[in-house]
């Protein structure tokens, strides 16, 4: 999926950066191990939580125990934000992802995401698939697409700069 606008704003950019193109967002989103999803509580009130997540088919993709705190907000509230960078000022680009998270039940593409999992974090994170969900050492998780609807690049270091895509 390519964005219908990529900007780059000039209020939180350097006069010498550049936007970030989406494809090296994208390896840049496929690369990165950790990330940060926020769900929003039926009270309203924001939940954040780090968890691992596999780039695939223009979305992140993402599992969670059926009874956790953020599957239970996703049954009330699919929007979320999905973060992720460097964790340093000084350099690196940081990326959010907004969007709704779908959940994914078809199991071809859920063997498909096993893999991707597999290959990706090792054999620690190997699932069987069955009835649409993961199974694992944990038991079952379901898992969750999403796709961006907006994304943000935050380049840091020299030049910073703010790019956003929407899609």
């Amino acid at each position: 999926m390519e964005p219908r606008t990529t900007e780059l704003d000039p209020r939180y950019s350097d006069p010498k950066a550049g936007a970030l193109p989406w494809h090296q967002a994208q390896e840049r989103l496929a690369a990165a191990e950790m990330f940060w999803l926020t769900t929003v509580r039926p009270d309203g009130r924001p939940h954040v939580t780090p968890l691992i997540a596999v780039w695939s088919a223009g979305a992140l993709h993402f599992c969670t125990g059926p009874d956790e705190r953020k599957a239970r907000n996703l049954a009330e509230n699919p929007e979320v934000v999905l973060t992720t960078g460097s964790g340093r000022f000084d350099e690196g680009t940081d990326l959010v992802v907004e969007g709704a998270a779908e959940r994914v039940t078809d199991e071809t593409r859920l063997r498909a995401l096993a893999a991707a999992y597999e290959e990706k974090y090792g054999a620690e994170w190997r699932f069987e698939v069955r009835d649409g969900t993961f199974v694992g050492d944990g038991g079952p998780a379901v898992v969750f697409a999403v796709a961006p609807r907006t994304a943000f690049g935050f380049a840091k270091g020299d030049p910073f700069g703010q790019t956003r895509w929407r899609f």
